[in-house]
């Protein structure tokens, strides 16, 4: 013979909850093993804790921090910078980006044809304008333009997917310098190795491919497994030489500069490193702009007046 379940007497049976005993509780802490009634468990990385397991496993992670920071480990990033809790400037600059496209998009009525945008036209980068009419913004205006659809798309994807994990590994600070002396390098290369008649340049592919520069030394430097990075180059590169239109010269330039940026910041003496960092960086800078004052010492100036040729916007030049 069977008897009918008596869930009265299956609830009785149980034990109470260690913190409410009048309640009857199957469940447990996966850390102390006492009964715990659902109102005193909270989800933990295996299993269910009481509050009380909680509390203490947070307490005991900040004790270990302190002891890792006070023992010198991660308490600055492999340049010596304060570690970021999380990535800033990335976001701010992906933002930014975003924003003067879609500005661009709606003074031109078209994202195909952005740029026929006043602010696409003030801020690109090219030859006559920038040398001749000593518009000098250029350089940096450019690296925050896209044309079209296909180029905002890519180049946010490329500045979120390799400037996060960059930003927290460097810090903020020589993040920022990274960047913004990579986009000089992209347009300084354009400038002093195309002649007047150029196309225009934009895009932030050059700060971009900077930030792929500072992954090389970086990847030398700590001795990692070169795999990704081979293989980002390589699609980067092909990318470069197959679509027409792109900027070889600013990609290469903002290379070059991220890796010399990289190499001053990595590798500088750790006696007075941050003197060391700044000068680097500071020699970098400087023999950027001595390039452009070469090329601009060897090119006539003149005014500029924009125009339309062929339904497309550009510039006439006249000596002075």
């Amino acid at each position: 013979m069977s008897q009918p379940p008596n869930p009265q007497y299956q609830q009785a049976a149980m034990p109470g909850c260690w913190w409410h005993p009048n309640r009857p509780t199957g469940l447990s802490c996966s850390r102390c093993e006492r009964p715990a009634c659902p109102d005193c468990l909270r989800e933990a990385a295996v299993g269910f804790q009481c509050t009380d397991c909680v509390q203490a496993g947070r307490q005991q992670d900040r004790v270990q921090q302190k002891q890792y920071r006070d023992a010198g480990y991660g308490a600055t990033t492999i340049t010596g910078a304060r570690p970021p809790r999380a990535a800033v400037v990335t976001p701010v600059l992906l933002a930014l980006n975003v924003v003067i496209f879609f500005i661009t998009v709606a003074q031109s009525g078209s994202i195909a044809s952005n740029n026929f945008s006043e602010l696409f036209q003030l801020g690109e980068l090219w030859n006559p304008a920038t040398l001749a009419a000593n518009e000098w913004w250029r350089i940096f205006t450019s690296g925050f333009l896209q044309f079209g659809l296909l180029h905002i798309a890519g180049n946010a994807f490329s500045l979120w997917f390799i400037g996060r994990p960059l930003e927290t590994i460097l810090g903020r600070v020589p993040f920022v310098a990274l960047y913004f002396i990579s986009m000089l390098g992209g347009s300084v290369a354009n400038l002093v190795f195309t002649d007047l008649g150029a196309v225009p340049v934009v895009g932030a592919s050059g700060a971009i491919f900077g930030l792929m520069g500072a992954y090389a030394v970086i990847v030398v430097k700590l001795k990692l497994n070169p795999t990704w990075l081979l293989v980002m180059l390589g699609l980067n590169v092909f990318i470069t030489f197959q679509v027409p239109g792109i900027s070889i010269l600013g990609h290469a330039g903002g290379f070059v500069a991220g890796l010399l940026v990289t190499f001053a910041l990595l590798y500088a003496p750790e006696k007075n490193r941050l003197k060391w960092q700044i000068g680097g960086l500071a020699i970098v800078v400087v023999a950027l702009i001595g390039l452009v004052a070469w090329k601009d010492s060897r090119t006539i100036s003149a005014s500029c007046e924009l125009t339309t040729n062929r339904g497309q916007p550009t510039y006439v030049c006249y000596p002075e």
